[in-house]
């Protein structure tokens, strides 16, 4: 059995890059051990190197995609990960207010109204970084 990383792996690591920079990935990788290392694994070939890697719709429509299924299920530290990606995917600010919006009718106000407060401090620490 070979230790080489296999082709979805491979491309699953350089769209998880693409979209969410080098910076996080690297932060990722460098905490990985032997315990989260076969979910590390799992994430990068299934979610990056199947799904995110298709080319059937584009990194920004991905994007608002995850940001409304994220905000729509709660997961508060992935939507903020995921916001902070759209520097890198091409979803703008009002893309994610618009997916926000459908997550109000769809998933709950409560949810949207949490996930916009996410959005709104995300983005501030973004102007803040790149200020």
């Amino acid at each position: 059995m070979s230790d080489a990383p296999s082709d979805r792996h491979i491309v699953g690591m350089a769209t998880r890059r693409r979209v969410l920079g080098d910076a996080h990935v690297n932060r990722a990788e460098a905490a990985k051990t032997a315990f989260d290392a076969p979910f590390q694994s799992l994430i990068t070939e299934a979610a990056w190197g199947h799904v995110w890697s298709r080319d059937t719709i584009s990194l920004r429509e991905r994007s608002i995609l995850t940001i409304a299924l994220l905000a729509g299920l709660g997961n508060d530290h992935e939507l903020a990960m995921h916001i902070r990606a759209t520097a890198n995917t091409g979803a703008s600010r009002d893309d994610v207010l618009e997916a926000l919006l459908h997550v109000a009718i769809y998933a709950g106000v409560p949810r949207a109204n949490h996930a916009i407060k996410i959005a709104k401090d995300t983005f501030a620490e973004m102007e803040a970084r790149n200020a």
